[in-house]
């Protein structure tokens, strides 16, 4: 009797008798979709008359792909067959270009002609050629501390294994605790500064492997540690002692990101400044004071600040006088300039030649007010900082002038100056030219006829 197609599944059903000889090995071991693969057997024995292969769990028909007559080399196709396998004469199956859908398993069930029935089991796992994944998140600038970080590895294979780096390397300690159980999503709540950088995934399988893109992340924190720095690099503690007349540049720094806004304060009035530094080209008595730098993060919303006390040295405190202008002419008015004044000043007073009471032209009291002497001639005018105007010169002005300062301390100092008044040329609005006599300067005559 010619048995074919599923006369054999009948049969199977009454002399089904499993043995432990038949093996079932894949060539190639680990295939990629696209493969031409066969399922080689191993193990056969006796005088055999059909085989069925099943692609599934159990000897159901619905899993039958072929079935193959021996003595005939008839295949009958089963429910299961897609139009790649073919049964070979010794058994073995071969599937033309197999897909990730052909993985799973697969039982050769053989009749021999006692109507006895043994099956063989294999498994095939069909690896796919991965492509690249991509990196989703949730946000790519976040607020340490504050918000969460959420990112998820996005690959159309469902199989593939997931593995992430961090700039390249392994996920620190506390980002891999923050990962999924299928490792494809990755949670870290209250994000750290320290784990700013780039993020890729990696899927992979035994025959492929592919890296995402990197997707960087930026992390917001600060200011902290605001302080002031002297010229960059110095840093500075509370007060600052500055030489009279000369410069000083404070610096704001601070630990931010992203870099802050500044906002500078001298004695507590905002300064029109919105840079990391000020400036002071020339240090006198009216830079002194409190200087206070605030820095904002515009991200973070949070702000810090730092302050310094910046003050005169002790070299600053020697006085000086300077004429303005230097070299004033008759009919101008000029100030003796007194810098480097002291700051606990209680009196002075301004005299026309050396510090003698009849040569007093002006003293100013505790009070602020100002008290003319007996040489005060109704053309001098005196100021809070010592200075001296004197108005409307004529040349009986040119000589010494002498101020005589006491402090709070009772500290007296005396200083004195040259004044040179120039007389003012005929027609030309100038002064004119000196004419050496001896240790004695006079101003030349302008020639007969000059300016007419």
């Amino acid at each position: 009797m010619a048995l074919t197609g599923y006369s054999w599944l009948l049969l199977s059903a009454t002399f089904l008798n499993v043995g432990a000889e038949i093996s079932i090995t894949l060539e190639p071991a680990q295939p990629t979709e696209g493969d031409n693969i066969t399922l080689v057997v191993h193990g056969l024995s006796g005088e055999l008359l059909a085989y069925n292969w099943y692609a599934g769990p159990t000897l159901s028909v619905s899993y039958l792909v072929a079935s193959y007559i021996v003595s005939t080399g008839d295949e009958t196709p089963g429910p299961a067959h897609t139009g790649r396998e073919a049964v070979r004469p010794d058994g073995s199956l071969d599937i033309q270009g197999v897909l990730p859908r052909h993985s799973g398993t697969y039982i050769l069930q053989t009749y021999n002609r006692q109507f006895q029935t043994e099956v063989g089991y294999g498994h095939m796992q069909v690896y796919e050629i991965l492509a690249q994944p991509t990196v989703l998140a949730n946000s790519t600038a976040l607020v340490e501390r504050r918000d969460t970080l959420r990112l998820m590895c996005g690959s159309p294979s469902t199989t593939a294994e997931v593995r992430w780096f961090f700039n390249g390397g392994a996920l620190p300690v506390a980002l891999r605790l923050g990962l999924s159980p299928d490792g494809r999503v990755l949670a870290r709540h209250g994000i750290r500064r320290e784990e700013a950088g780039a993020y890729q995934c990696e899927v992979w399988n035994p025959v492929s492997v592919s890296r995402s893109e990197p997707i960087n992340l930026t992390v917001y924190f600060g200011p902290e540690r605001v302080a002031i720095l002297q010229d960059s690099t110095t840093r500075t503690g509370c007060t600052i002692k500055v030489d009279f007349n000369t410069s000083l540049t404070l610096w704001c720094v601070s630990r931010s990101c992203p870099e802050p806004e500044y906002v500078w304060a001298f004695n507590g009035q905002a300064l029109k400044n919105g840079q990391d530094h000020i400036n002071i080209s020339s240090m006198t008595a009216a830079q002194e004071g409190t200087y206070t730098c605030i820095a904002k993060n515009t991200k973070t919303l949070l702000s810090g600040s730092a302050s310094v006390v910046v003050k005169l040295s002790a070299a600053a405190v020697a006085m000086m006088i300077v004429p303005v202008p230097t070299k004033p002419m008759e009919g101008q008015d000029v100030t003796l300039t007194v810098q480097g004044y002291p700051k606990d000043l209680l009196v002075y007073a301004w005299y026309r030649g050396p510090a003698s009471e009849p040569n007093r032209l002006l003293s100013q009291l505790p009070s602020g007010t100002w008290i003319a002497g007996p040489a005060h001639t109704g053309r001098e005018v005196g100021f809070p900082n010592c200075s001296l105007l004197v108005q409307k010169l004529n040349l009986t002005d040119t000589g010494r002038y002498t101020l005589k300062t006491v402090t709070l301390q009772g500290k007296t100092e005396t200083l004195e100056v040259e004044l040179q008044v120039a007389r003012e040329c005929v027609g030309k609005g100038k002064a004119c030219p000196f004419l050496d006599k001896g240790s004695q300067k006079e101003p030349l005559l302008p020639p007969s006829g000059w300016g007419t």
